[in-house]
C-alpha cells in the first residue's frame, strides 16, 4: 500500500513500473477538524452532511455502480460528447504538458485523453486515498510513459496545487473536472472554486470541464432516485461514515432515501429523511428527529450553458468554448486564464 507523503517525499513502489508514482497530501482538515464541522453541520437546521463523506472504501465503490446505470445519464453522455469530439476538444488544449483530474475517482475519464494530448504528468487529485492509490497503480500500467502522481486534497478548502505543478514549471496544465462536480457546490462555492482552478493555469493552460443542464423534472428524479435503490444504498452509506467519524449511532434503516428537482434554485436535492421518531447519540450529545424530518447530504445544480459561460466569465475565464449533445442535456467547456 502507498504511504500518504509531503510534497518532497517519493514512494518506492514494488513494480518496476510503478517506480514514478508518489502521492502527496496537500490542502486537508485535521481529524479534528473535520469532525468539528461535520457535528456543526448535523447541529445545523436542517442539518447537513457534507458530500465529501461519502466516499469511503464503499461509498466509492456504489458511486461507480451509479455511473453504470440505465437512469444515470451524466456519465454516458459527457462520454459521447468527448468521443464525439475528442479532436476537435484537443486542439484547444496544450500539448505536451500536465493533465490534472480533479475528482479523478477511478481516472478512467482521463485514460483515452493522455495519448491525445500526449500528456508527460497525470496528476490525480481526489479526497480518498485509497482509490487515488488504485487509479495510479491503472494509470502506469495503462501509460508506463506518463508519470504519475496523486494528491490527497479537499475542495472545500482553498486548491493547493502550486507545488506540485510549479515543479514542472514548463509543463503547461489541462485541468480536467468531468462529470458534472462543480454542480455540488452552491453558486458562490462555484465561483470560488473556479478562480482557484484558474490561479493555476498560466498563459497556457486550460480547463476542460463537464457541466449537466437543466432538463425534465422526471428524468433528474430518475437519475437520482433509481429503481434499483444503489443510489439510495449510496446515500444511506454516508450514516455508517458518519458513524465511524463521530462514535455515532445513526441507524440507516431509519432513514428513506429522497431525491428532487428544486426548480426554483436549479438544483437537484438529495436527502435523508427519518421515518420514525428517534434519537440519535451525536458527540457528547444527542439529536431527536421526528418522522419526515430531513439530512441534507446532496445538491447537484444544473446550469444551461449560458449561465455557465456567464460564471465562467465572472470567474475570470476567457477564451471560452463548448461543445454538446444532441438533446442539449450536457455542456463540456474549454476555457483559459
Amino acid at each position: 500500500m502507498l504511504t500518504l507523503t509531503r510534497p518532497t517525499e517519493r514512494i518506492a513502489l514494488p513494480h518496476a513500473a510503478l517506480q514514478r508514482s508518489r502521492i502527496l497530501v496537500e490542502s486537508i482538515e485535521a481529524d479534528e477538524e473535520r469532525r468539528r464541522g461535520l457535528e456543526a453541520g448535523l447541529a445545523a437546521q436542517p442539518p447537513q452532511i457534507s458530500p465529501k463523506f461519502f466516499y469511503d472504501e464503499q461509498g466509492c465503490a456504489l458511486y461507480q455502480a451509479i455511473c453504470n446505470l440505465d437512469e444515470y445519464y451524466p456519465t454516458r453522455t459527457e462520454q459521447a460528447i468527448f468521443a464525439t469530439h475528442r479532436a476537435d476538444i484537443a486542439r484547444h488544449l496544450p500539448r505536451g504538458g500536465q493533465w490534472v483530474d480533479l475528482g479523478c475517482g477511478d481516472g478512467a475519464k482521463s485514460w483515452p485523453w493522455l495519448p491525445v494530448v500526449e500528456a508527460v504528468r497525470y496528476v490525480g487529485v481526489d479526497i480518498a486515498p485509497t482509490w487515488l492509490e488504485q487509479t495510479l497503480r491503472a494509470g502506469q500500467l495503462r501509460c508506463p510513459e506518463v508519470e504519475c502522481l496523486g494528491v490527497v486534497t479537499d475542495f472545500n478548502r482553498p486548491l493547493q496545487l502550486n507545488t506540485v505543478l510549479r515543479s514542472n514549471a514548463g509543463l503547461p496544465p489541462t485541468v480536467f473536472y468531468p462529470g458534472s462536480s462543480i454542480g455540488n457546490f452552491v453558486p458562490d462555492e462555484a465561483e470560488r472554486l473556479l478562480r482557484g482552478i484558474r490561479a493555476h493555469l498560466g498563459r497556457h493552460g486550460r480547463l476542460l470541464i463537464g457541466v449537466d443542464a437543466p432538463k425534465a423534472p422526471e428524468v433528474l428524479q430518475a437519475a437520482y432516485d433509481d429503481a434499483l435503490g444503489v443510489t439510495a444504498a449510496f446515500n444511506r452509506n454516508v450514516l455508517r461514515v458518519v458513524n465511524r467519524e463521530l462514535g455515532s449511532d445513526f441507524v440507516p434503516g431509519r432513514f428513506n432515501h429522497r431525491a428532487w428537482y428544486n426548480e426554483a434554485e436549479g438544483r437537484v436535492e438529495m436527502h435523508l429523511v427519518a421515518n420514525e421518531n428517534h434519537a440519535v447519540r451525536i458527540g457528547g450529545g444527542s439529536r431527536r428527529f421526528e418522522r419526515g424530518d430531513v439530512i441534507v447530504t446532496e445538491y447537484s445544480y444544473k446550469y444551461a450553458a449560458g449561465q455557465f459561460e456567464a460564471l465562467l466569465e465572472k470567474a475570470g475565464y476567457t477564451d471560452i468554448r463548448r461543445w454538446s449533445d444532441d438533446r442539449g442535456w450536457f455542456n463540456v467547456f474549454v476555457a483559459g486564464a
